[in-house]
């Protein structure tokens, strides 16, 4: 049997149904890489992902830094372990607002449950004779630091301690790799420190 020949305006036709779905399929990828950038570049991020702490952009590289423990020893970062830190760098002059600070940390710390072995609690110490405030409760992981002038100028805006109801200590988080990915100001509720952690860590 023999073909019978395309017409001339279905060829055409078919070559402009082509062209349109091609140039569809263009319009539905590019525009969906659009859309992307400009909710990436609005800071819009999906309501699972809504950190409630100031997300640090950049995060601020301390890896490179070696704290030291008030017994002398080096603290490492040590990634492979997956530890997660909790930082408060309190000022010389702290004095109910650090009591309230170690009890925040403290409970944030309870609540996390069997996920807080994975975290430890950095005590920047403001100067060489330190220790928590009196009556502060004790935390199976903190880790108190000698003073370091290097660590304590890469903490943003660290020296910010007042706020609407008076004064208090910022709070940040430091990932396991040794970057500083949070932070909380003074006076920050925190619940709000306890739903990022509860977050991140999820993250294997």
């Amino acid at each position: 049997m023999n073909d019978v020949p395309e017409s001339p305006d279905n060829a055409a036709l078919q070559r402009r149904r082509n062209r349109l779905m091609l140039i569809g399929l263009f319009a539905i990828f590019f525009g969906t890489l659009a859309v992307a950038g400009l909710l990436r570049f609005s800071g819009w991020q999906p309501h699972g992902r809504v950190n409630r702490g100031e997300m640090l952009a950049p995060p601020v590289d301390v890896h490179q830094l070696t704290p030291t423990l008030l017994d002398g020893r080096a603290y490492p970062w040590n990634p492979v372990a997956r530890t997660w830190r909790i930082v408060v760098a309190p000022p010389a002059d702290c004095g109910p607002e650090c009591t309230k600070v170690a009890h925040d940390v403290h409970t944030v710390w309870e609540v996390l449950g069997r996920e807080a072995t994975r975290v430890d609690v950095l005590w920047l110490c403001p100067q060489p004779a330190c220790a928590l405030p009196a009556g502060a409760p004790a935390i199976n992981n903190l880790r108190l630091l000698q003073p370091d002038a290097a660590l304590r100028a890469r903490l943003p805006r660290v020296e910010q301690t007042t706020h609407a109801k008076g004064r208090g200590v910022p709070v940040y988080v430091i990932d396991p790799n040794g970057f500083v990915i949070l932070r909380y100001a003074a006076g920050s509720d925190p619940g709000d420190l306890r739903y990022d952690l509860s977050k991140l860590l999820k993250l294997k």
